[in-house]
């Protein structure tokens, strides 16, 4: 009898043995969370007066979208934005953009920031939209400052004359640098939606050029970005993290100053005090007009030279396309780029991420609404959700 009470036992724990570990194989594996960070270009709203100049009708530049066919008809290029000729100013539009971000996997946004004639431009769309929104605790910001030239790219009136004239010039002096330091310190460093990195707030910069040019050299630019640092910890954060816009990683710092010759691009990126690198755009780096799994091919060279040759981390970066057409009418074209393709990059960028495990897995994308370059999330009447939908498989589902 006890020995058939102990087989009955045995049978017993070895079924309850065999319950917990099915259990074990079915519990869900913890995900690894990503920083998924979409460029967001501010031109799209009805309340910036000085966005009139260039696109008149008073909603930003998807008058350049919606106007394409007239100015160009039967052309190839005829997109549609699903949400409308929304006004990303209004803080109840960017809640609703927040929510649709937020659900597929995007969880900050770099929004390109500008500084003109001493004052911003295009601010409203952070300002009104972003910081309004009722939901913004569900997502990051940073910014970028795009401080390159204006020329008439945005007017569509002019821009077909190919005129180089400089509206207004992206550099600015020792004086104007300081003032735009400490502004976006005070203003947006400090709020808790602003994205850092260790504690540390985000900074890019993404014209390196153009800012050494205007404050003099390659040795003011080192002091002054150091002051930018020095004003960032007494603000009270640990420092700054200063992200360098990586055009090739080719590039040299020859010119900048009276010794002439190659200077040893890392070393002096480290000597500015720049602490991580992403791209802007595919296109700056690469022949876009090709197939998009080509462009792939490229883009991991070019990673994996940027790793052996950059101390600094790089955070990979996916461009969805690139079509400069609307404000053109022609231009290159990146080919093959579909939700599906789109969906292998991102799995890339993803690998890349796993493999570094030392650095914050932060993968950036252009972007959330480059409508005229071609490169955008947000939906449309050719590939509906399907590129906010790639995201959300490969980031939040990971499968």
């Amino acid at each position: 009898m006890k020995q058939k009470i102990n087989f009955i036992a045995i049978l017993i724990g070895t079924f309850l043995s065999c319950l917990s570990a099915s259990a074990q194989e079915k519990k869900p594996v913890d995900k690894r969370h990503y920083d998924v960070a979409a460029f967001l270009y501010p031109a799209y709203a009805s309340d910036d007066p000085r966005l009139r100049p260039f696109w008149p009708s008073g909603i930003g530049e998807w008058e350049t979208v919606m106007n394409m066919q007239d100015r160009y008809p039967g052309h190839y290029w005829n997109r549609k934005p699903l949400w409308g000729t929304i006004n990303e100013a209004d803080p109840a539009v960017m809640s609703m953009e927040i929510d649709q971000a937020a659900g597929h996997g995007v969880n900050v946004f770099i929004f390109d920031w500008y500084w003109y004639d001493g004052r911003p431009f295009m601010e409203t769309t952070l300002d009104n939209g972003f910081l309004k929104a009722a939901n913004n605790n569900k997502m990051k910001f940073y910014l970028m400052w795009a401080n390159h030239d204006v020329v008439n790219t945005w007017d569509t009136r002019l821009n077909k004359y190919h005129e180089d004239n400089v509206i207004w010039t992206g550099k600015v002096d020792r004086d104007e640098f300081e003032k735009i330091c400490k502004r976006n310190i005070g203003k947006y460093f400090k709020l808790p939606q602003y994205y850092k990195i260790n504690g540390k707030p985000v900074f890019m910069i993404y014209d390196l050029p153009n800012l050494i040019n205007g404050l003099g050299g390659l040795q003011q630019t080192i002091a002054a970005l150091k002051w930018f640092r020095d004003e960032t910890k007494k603000a009270g954060f640990p420092g700054l993290d200063l992200q360098f816009t990586m055009w090739s990683s080719n590039f040299n710092f020859s010119g900048f100053d009276a010794n002439k010759g190659e200077k040893p691009k890392n070393a002096v990126l480290q000597q500015l005090g720049f602490t991580s690198a992403t791209h802007y755009q595919f296109a700056h780096f690469i022949n876009v007009n090709d197939d998009y799994l080509n462009i792939l091919e490229t883009v991991k060279k070019e990673w994996a030279k940027i790793d052996k040759e950059f101390d600094i981390p790089y955070y990979p970066h996916i461009s969805i396309g690139w079509d400069n057409s609307p404000r053109t009418g022609k231009s290159a074209v990146v080919k093959n780029n579909t939700p599906q393709n789109f969906e292998k990059a991102l799995r890339m960028a993803r690998d890349y991420a796993d493999a570094h495990p030392k650095q914050t897995p932060l993968i950036t994308i252009n972007s959330w609404n480059e409508w005229t370059e071609t490169s955008y999330l947000q939906p449309d009447n050719v590939n509906g959700y399907g590129y906010l939908e790639a995201v959300k498989k490969v980031f939040l589902q990971q499968h």
